[in-house]
């Protein structure tokens, strides 16, 4: 389950097989994420420091990139089994009900992340429209809202690629 191998196994142990797609491919985005919001703040901080001077942009396009890696490290979470939950009383119970209990809690995950896609799309959709743009730097909202609906799929993906494999391991 994990490309790590010191780590412990995650989740409820339920046996089944590792992602065909491996998560490493949104780990990855997610680091180019989090790379650019050092250095778009380090680079604010050090013109602020050496001019006085303060870079506008950086505090729209730090919070968008914070969203966009936790939408990608959300996925690789779903991805590897390794999103947070609490297993205290289902790692005590029979593997039989524990994977019931698990098909149950990723139809309702999946469900949730699915309203995402819908209602992220139609709201994208409506921000595109209405040609809305950002309050401080001017920016095409759809540029950063479309990213709710396009990652919610693929956490969808993910999800039900977890089902499939779960399912399998039966």
């Amino acid at each position: 389950m994990s490309d790590n191998p010191d780590l412990p196994t995650p989740g409820l142990n339920l046996g089944e097989a590792p992602p065909r797609v491996s998560p490493g491919i949104e780990r990855f985005f997610a680091a180019m994420a989090m790379a650019l919001v050092t250095l778009i703040t380090f680079a604010n901080v050090v013109v602020r420091y050496l001019t006085n001077f303060s870079f506008a942009f950086t505090e729209e396009y730090s919070v968008f990139l914070m969203v966009v890696m936790a939408f990608f490290g959300a996925s690789a979470a779903f991805a590897s089994d390794r999103h947070i939950r609490m297993t205290f009383f289902t790692e005590r119970l029979p593997r039989a009900v524990a994977r019931r209990i698990e098909y149950g809690l990723l139809a309702i995950a999946i469900l949730m992340f699915a309203l995402l896609v819908w209602y992220g799309a139609k709201y994208t959709y409506d921000v595109w429209r209405f040609e809305e743009t950002s309050a401080g730097l001017g920016v095409p909202v759809w540029i950063y809202w479309i990213w709710l609906p396009l990652m919610s799929a693929v956490i969808v993906l993910r999800l039900l690629g977890r089902l499939v494999r779960v399912a399998r391991a039966a």
